[in-house]
């Protein structure tokens, strides 16, 4: 199964150059999705040492995520994240759970007041514009599209969405053959491994929506095993 997953990535790797940045508020919000996973780690741990340690995990991922933000454009959620940064940077520093983790529901208030701005952003500007590039006017938007989005953009989206297509229904045998267990701990690992690789600041935008992708089959994996295991 890892062979298929790596020959699916060797065989996507052409379409992977060139694809359009057009996704940024996508991949800004899949960072999010980390970073509240692991801010929430840190809430739940019982020592000051782990709290630490999930804490400056989400940190580091909002530093790796703020090209993805600034992207995007909306100046509610790049704000607020900054505001949830701060808050983690403060309980890095705190001696105690307790206090530590006041800032740390702070910290993990403005990463969702971040991920709803996001959500009304992409409403609002796909609306107004279609789901291209999300700009403040349209000559900002046209000037964008020329300078960003090639020709074949869409086209190279679309067969890199096409070369996933035998990797999800490899997925799914995987889930209905394995015992739960052993099909959730394989599952787990490709969203996790995709998380990783979307905090990453030096992939060409075809690689973030590569990822993107299999994170997002990978998490409906997981619902339909949630469902169907005990």
């Amino acid at each position: 199964m890892k062979g298929l997953i790596t020959y699916l990535w060797l065989a996507a790797s052409p379409l992977l150059a060139g694809l359009i940045p057009s996704n940024a508020c996508d991949y800004a919000g899949s960072n999010l999705s980390f970073i509240k996973t692991n801010t929430q780690k840190a809430i739940s741990a019982d020592k000051i040492k782990m709290v630490h340690y999930y804490a400056y995990k989400a940190l580091s991922a909002i530093d790796k995520s703020m090209e993805q933000f600034e992207d995007c454009g909306c100046e509610f959620a790049m704000q607020s994240i900054e505001e949830g940064e701060n808050y983690l940077k403060k309980a890095i520093k705190a001696g105690s759970i307790l206090s530590s983790r006041i800032l740390l529901k702070k910290a993990m208030e403005h990463a969702n007041s971040s991920q709803e701005a996001l959500a009304d952003h992409a409403e609002i500007h796909s609306s107004e514009y279609g789901n291209d590039l999300l700009a403040v006017n349209t000559k900002e938007m046209e000037e964008k599209k020329n300078i960003f989005r090639p020709i074949a953009g869409k086209e190279l989206e679309a067969r890199i969405d096409a070369s996933l297509i035998d990797f999800e229904l490899s997925l799914q045998k995987v889930i209905s053959t394995l015992p739960c267990e052993e099909a959730n701990e394989y599952v787990s690992q490709v969203f996790e491994r995709c998380e990783l690789e979307l905090l990453k600041s030096d992939l060409t935008e075809g690689k973030k929506y590569y990822n993107l992708r299999t994170k997002e089959i990978a998490a409906k994996a997981l619902v339909k095993l949630s469902n169907q295991c005990p």
